[in-house]
C-alpha cells in the first residue's frame, strides 16, 4: 500500500513539474472536461483512495501525524466534492481555475513540492 502512495505522490510531482512548465496542458484539460462525469467522480474517488491509504499507512511514514492530518482533510474534500453535486462541483472548478490561472507557475510549484513530500516521507 505504501507503493501506491508513492505512485501518487509521482503523479502530483509530475503533474506540478507539467503546470510549471506549461500550466495550460492541466488547467486545458480541466477545461475541456469540467462538464463530463468522469472528472467529477474520479475527483471523489482519488482524494477519498489516497486519504484512507495516508491514515492506514501514517505509521510507516516519516511524519506520522502530519500524513494522517492530510490523509483526514483529503477524506473531507472528497465527502465535500460528493456532496455538492456535479452543478456546484463544475461552478467550484470554474471559480478554481479562474483563480488559479493567474498564478499556475506558483501551484505547480506546491504541487510538485507536495507530490516530492510524499515520495520523500514513505521511502525509507
Amino acid at each position: 500500500m505504501t507503493l501506491l502512495i508513492i505512485v501518487f505522490g509521482a503523479l502530483i510531482l509530475l503533474a506540478g513539474i507539467i503546470i510549471l512548465v506549461n500550466p495550460d496542458i492541466i488547467f486545458g484539460l480541466f477545461r475541456r472536461h469540467i462538464d463530463e462525469l468522469w472528472l467529477h467522480v474520479t475527483a471523489v474517488i482519488v482524494r477519498l483512495i489516497l486519504g484512507v491509504l495516508l491514515i492506514v499507512q501514517s505509521d510507516v511514514s516519516r511524519f506520522p501525524l502530519v500524513i494522517e492530518i492530510i490523509g483526514w482533510i483529503s477524506i473531507v474534500a472528497a465527502v465535500f466534492f460528493a456532496v455538492i453535486g456535479r452543478n456546484k462541483f463544475k461552478r467550484f472548478i470554474s471559480r478554481a481555475l479562474s483563480l488559479l490561472e493567474p498564478c499556475g507557475r506558483a501551484g505547480g510549484v506546491l504541487a510538485a513540492g507536495f507530490g516530492a513530500f510524499l515520495v520523500y516521507t514513505f521511502v525509507h
